[in-house]
């Protein structure tokens, strides 16, 4: 038999016996020296009961954090992490609504000017800045991806709103000239004034018997519906491929804000409301793309 392994058996045969030993633990009064307690142990049964302890601690410790709010203070452990990351999809939400909201007020500005006629015409644009704009020398902008995801949600509120109308929408897909749309005259009579965009008048009057029902030009959606000290009652309509149609001066509106309309869909009758409008007539106004154009050269009136 090895050295080594004699002295192993040794060694477990000593510690073996000295675990089996048998040992009084007494206690007694200090100050009398008056037995209170005897207690006969073996060095075994304080290892299983040290153990024992030891075990039972590490089960209410991971109890304890386990089934407590008390997880949420170990790093890297329960709702840590959930909670970091649901701020963070909150702070992205919001970082995305607060740029919906810039794009509506812009919006909402642009079509405030347009209901007042405070735009500014190609002319006056060159004449503010003091040089002709060379189309050929502006180079194209690129679109950040930030500007991307928000074209994108605004199309997607755009689909969803028009599901939720529940009514088919049969708009030309892509970007279509002018000339290859059909417009349905809104009212039929004398043209009093012309399009003058010179003289920031964007549309044509048109004169036509009182109470005469003024009809939408294309399909489209009621975005303007409401007063105004200028013009009126006034009607705006978002058509497809970029077109805006604007109706003032009526006596009565026929439809709400967010209405959808087919052509030749009464939408308000003829009159003279607002302090530009010195008769009875409607104000009809054409844009595309952002721009004012004569409707005459697209509706018989």
């Amino acid at each position: 038999m090895a050295p080594n392994e004699d002295k192993f058996k040794s060694w477990w045969k000593r510690t073996k016996q000295n675990l089996q030993h048998t040992y009084r633990f007494i206690i007694m009064n200090n100050e009398t020296f008056e037995e209170v307690g005897s207690y006969r142990l073996t060095l075994l049964n304080v290892y299983v009961a040290a153990s024992t302890i030891l075990v039972l601690v590490a089960i209410l410790v991971v109890t304890a954090i386990a089934f407590t709010p008390l997880r949420q203070y170990v790093p890297g452990y329960g709702e840590g992490d959930k909670a970091r990351r649901q701020v963070e999809t909150l702070y992205d939400e919001v970082k995305g609504l607060e740029k919906q909201l810039a794009a509506q007020r812009a919006y909402s500005e642009n079509i405030q000017k347009v209901l007042v006629g405070d735009v500014e015409t190609a002319e006056e644009a060159e004449k503010k800045s003091g040089n002709e704009i060379q189309m050929d020398s502006l180079q194209e902008v690129k679109r950040s991806a930030a500007e991307e995801q928000l074209r994108e949600e605004l199309e997607l509120q755009k689909v969803g709103n028009t599901a939720r109308l529940g009514r088919p929408v049969n708009f030309p897909p892509g970007d279509v000239p002018l000339e290859q749309l059909f417009f349905s005259p809104p009212v039929t009579g004398e043209i009093s004034a012309a399009f003058m965009p010179d003289k920031k008048h964007y549309g044509v009057d048109v004169l036509a018997p009182k109470n005469t029902a003024i009809k939408a030009a294309m399909d489209g959606f009621i975005f303007f519906s409401d007063w105004t000290l200028e013009t009126g009652n006034t009607i705006g309509i978002q058509h497809s491929n970029n077109t805006i149609t604007f109706y003032k001066h009526n006596s009565v509106l026929l439809k709400e804000t967010g209405s959808f309309v087919k052509a030749g869909e009464a939408v308000a009758i003829i009159g003279n409301t607002g302090t530009l409008s010195d008769g009875p007539h409607l104000h009809f106004e054409l844009w595309h793309k952002g721009k004012p154009v004569d409707p005459v050269e697209y509706i018989k009136f």
